[in-house]
């Protein structure tokens, strides 16, 4: 950035907003823009000592950041008064993710200071999104589990709940991922490097967590913990503003430190090393985001993780609940009879499970509870929210014998410890404590995330857990904000939609239904057009700076972001490049759609054949975007390092959504919704929220294919054999033996035949190519109908008007009237 001689203000610089999404949602407040300019100055100068001279982008990222959070404090404090004064039952939301992204934009537009902000910026002659870009993402959670958790933060403190979120503060989040030779390598992300301007760290509520050590009967009869190994949890919090609301909830991570930081003995003795051993032992726990666990280390390591979390949280809880008083402040709580009527928690999935344990072990052994009396308070007091349909393993307690006398099998499904658990761990005579089992009998409410999900855990992984206590179990069909995902990310859209339908539908989604009824409007669907085109070039600028892949707008932008995953049949939509491909090479003088395919999402470290699907991937893309008869009517981009702030460029400039997981594996997912309410048109099964989705917007706005969950398992009883595909369709044996014979691995033609293996030799488990003859067929379609622009645009603003169910404010609306029974309350300032 140009430098100028330092002043207080510096003349604006109007070419330097380039590609910045102007929003016009209303005209800056002059005094507003003043005063955010002379703090954003002051902070400049005073928090950083630097003028413009000497002082970066980051700086100017920084000050700007800490203007906006002088914005937020005031709100901030007035909600933790305003909770502690009336005492309202409070939520408390426990998820060892939260994929927050960026926080500046995000926390500008929920304040009402983003118009302000661009404007105050753009008088100083800078680049408010140069600024943007330079906040690094807050990535603590692997994808979709995470990014709920961050959405339902938002929803919380924009539906006034009083909320906290808790979590660890890893040093590292998710790793950064780059690709070297088509393959994947995974690179620290430290995401803290350079400061966080968002957190406030929170000494004064230090608390220790124990580990190991063993049980004692004292002499007054009680069993005492003793002999264990203590680590402190240091509280960070950051400020959660709701929209449009004075509600500003608090995300509470913990950080791991050690008692003793350093240890002056060793040292001045030269033991340099085992000085600090104990404070890096400590910090350990705090530093990655789910270490490795394909080792025993690794496994104690994330068992430390979950308990270190859930430890903290709940004398956190705990000492809260304590302090509130019966309409005096002079007595503290004693009884614990109101607990479940002042405290709710929610298990995001089971990796807080232990909360249940650790909750009973306070309320026995500190409380001085009996048993009996502790139980009622914890089963009251949690809920649990199951994320995944894979089985999980499952001690016994006597209702089950009772209720169902000598079913030995069901016993021991329903058990919490697995005695004939996994053979390979080299643990001999070790039960195995399934969590989900503990999480199911520990709660008063279990739900699922998509009613196809909620059946199958029902009827399928925790039947028996239903049919012994079906009232427990409900559904809550996931949602997303769409303040992150329409207002923030696709800004232009979310102001053509305030022109024709007012801005209500910013706080209560459902009115975006009021679009359907312009879906043949010509003026609509042009300016719909408008959007969607300019969203792609700036999608096609980045593509060119960062890839030097030149993409052509106009082709069908069809995109396949998400962890990578079998299941999630990454592979599939690789078998249909081929087949495009080879008909291209077939038929050049063919009249073929063109289409840009973009594909990303990281494989976990020890998954092995996810980093292939990868590195084929990359290699299918080296061969096809080098091929001159192709040109440009195919193009393949992997999307390195796919995170939230990519997200926010990729899905507003998405023609074509790929959500194509196995009927039946996918619990709801969230990247779908946001695609549709961006305007996407979806191809994909009936798995997760997809089935909803096609209610809401009827099943001939999507293109739907594939086998339904029954019929993938009528296949899978029937015997399934995949070599029956492959030797029934042509293009698909062909693609399958280009990419076994090395077609796409010309220095290595063996490279890519285990891959070729897993689907012909070991039974093809997500069924691809059952499905292949039919997925391609609705390509084929979606490529037809693209080309009838009318149609298309009718189907999209079709698609935004029928996204109003998946907003998480209506999620968070559920969870608080069914599962918390906690009431809105209104923040006064």
């Amino acid at each position: 950035m140009a430098t100028t001689p330092t002043k207080t203000e510096a003349p604006p610089l109007r070419p330097t907003l380039g590609s910045k999404q102007i929003s016009l949602r209303g005209i800056p407040k002059l005094e507003n823009v003043d005063e955010i300019k002379a703090t954003f100055i002051r902070h400049v100068h005073a928090d950083l000592a630097k003028d413009r001279n000497v002082a970066t982008t980051n700086d100017y990222y920084l000050a700007l950041a800490h203007t906006v959070r002088d914005h937020v404090v005031s709100k901030w404090i007035r909600t933790q008064q305003t909770y502690y004064n009336t005492d309202p039952k409070r939520v408390y939301y426990l998820s060892l993710e939260y994929y927050m992204g960026r926080s500046l934009c995000n926390t500008m537009v929920n304040l009402g200071i983003a118009t302000e902000s661009e404007e105050a910026m753009y008088q100083l002659g800078l680049n408010i999104e140069e600024m943007e870009e330079s906040e690094e993402d807050a990535g603590l959670g692997n994808g979709g589990l995470g990014r709920l958790a961050a959405c339902f933060l938002d929803s919380m403190a924009t539906l006034n709940l009083p909320a906290y979120g808790y979590g660890i503060r890893y040093e590292y989040g998710i790793f950064k991922q780059q690709i070297r030779d088509g393959y994947q390598v995974e690179l620290p992300d430290s995401w803290l490097k350079r400061g966080n301007p968002w957190e406030i760290a929170r000494p004064e509520y230090m608390l220790p967590v124990q580990f190991y050590g063993r049980s004692e009967l004292g002499p007054d009869g009680k069993h005492k913990w003793v002999g264990t190994q203590t680590v402190m949890a240091l509280p960070y919090d950051s400020p959660i503003p709701g929209y449009k609301t004075n509600t500003v909830n608090t995300m509470r991570l913990w950080s791991a430190r050690s008692p003793n930081d350093f240890d002056l003995s060793y040292f001045n003795h030269g033991d340099y090393i085992k000085a600090v051993i104990d404070r890096n032992l400590a910090e350990n726990i705090s530093r990655v985001l789910y270490p490795n666990d394909n080792f025993f280390e690794g496994k104690e390591l994330r068992l430390k993780q979950e308990y270190f979390m859930v430890s903290a949280t709940l004398q956190d809880i705990v000492r809260r609940y304590k302090a509130a008083t019966f309409g005096s402040r002079e007595l503290s709580r004693k009884s614990f009879d109101l607990f479940p009527e002042k405290v709710a928690i929610q298990l995001n999935d089971t990796h807080p499970s232990l909360a249940i344990p650790e909750l009973m072990r306070i309320l026995v052994d500190l409380e001085g509870c009996t048993w009996e009396y502790a139980w009622k308070i914890c089963t009251a007091t949690f809920g649990y929210t199951n994320h995944t349909v894979l089985p999980e393993a499952l001690e016994r307690w006597h209702g089950v014998a009772l209720r169902f006398p000598g079913d030995h099998d069901r016993l021991r499904r329903m058990s919490l410890i697995e005695e004939d658990g996994d053979k390979r761990v080299n643990m001999a005579n070790l039960s195995i404590v399934n969590m989900a089992n503990l999480s199911i009998v520990g709660s008063h409410a279990i739900n699922g995330v998509a009613r196809i999900h909620t059946e199958i855990i029902k009827n399928s992984i925790f039947r028996d857990f239903f049919e012994f206590t079906p009232e427990k179990f409900q559904n809550k069909t996931n949602g997303i904000t769409p303040r992150r995902w329409l207002l923030v990310s696709n800004a232009a859209l979310a102001d053509l939609i305030t022109e024709r339908i007012g801005e209500k539908w910013s706080l209560d989604l459902r009115h975006l239904h009021k679009l359907e009824q312009y879906a043949d409007d010509p003026d609509l669907q042009r300016a719909f057009f408008d959007v969607k085109q300019s969203n792609k070039q700036r999608l096609a600028t980045l593509i060119k700076e960062q890839y030097k892949i030149e993409i052509n707008v106009d082709s069908i932008f069809d995109c396949h972001v998400k962890r990578i995953h079998e299941y999630k049949r990454q592979l599939l939509n690789a078998l249909h490049i081929i087949t495009l491909y080879n008909r291209i090479k077939e038929n050049p003088s063919g009249d073929f759609v063109p289409r840009t395919v973009f594909i990303g999402g990281k494989a976990a470290p020890g998954y092995y054949m996810a980093k292939m699907i990868i590195k084929l991937i990359c290699s299918i893309a080296e061969v096809v975007n080098n091929d001159p008869i192709v040109g440009n009517r195919l193009k393949v981009v992997f999307l390195e390092n796919y995170r939230v702030s990519l997200a926010e460029r990729v899905i507003p400039a998405t023609d074509l959504s790929e959500q194509i997981s196995t009927a039946g594996t996918e619990a709801s997912g969230t990247g779908n919704m946001k695609f549709m309410l961006n305007g996407a048109l979806t191809i994909g099964t009936m798995d997760g929220a997809n089935v909803e989705m096609s209610e809401e917007v009827g099943a001939e706005n999507m293109f739907i294919f594939g086998l339904n969950v029954d019929e993938v398992e009528a296949l899978a009883k029937a015997g399934y054999d995949p070599n029956k595909y492959y030797h029934a369709n042509r293009e698909l044996k062909h693609a399958l033996d280009q990419i076994g014979n090395g077609y796409f691995s010309a220095t290595n033609r063996d490279l890519f035949v285990h891959v070729v293996d897993s689907l012909l030799k070991h039974g093809d488990r997500y069924m691809l190519l059952a499905d292949y003859a039919s997925y391609v067929e609705t390509q084929d379609r979606v490529a037809v109908e693209f080309r009838n622009r009318k149609l298309w645009m009718r189907k999209c603003i079709l698609n935004v008007a029928a996204s109003g169910k998946f907003s998480s404010d209506r999620t968070i609306q559920e969870y608080a009237a069914d599962i918390w029974k906690a009431e809105p309350v209104n923040v006064v300032l």
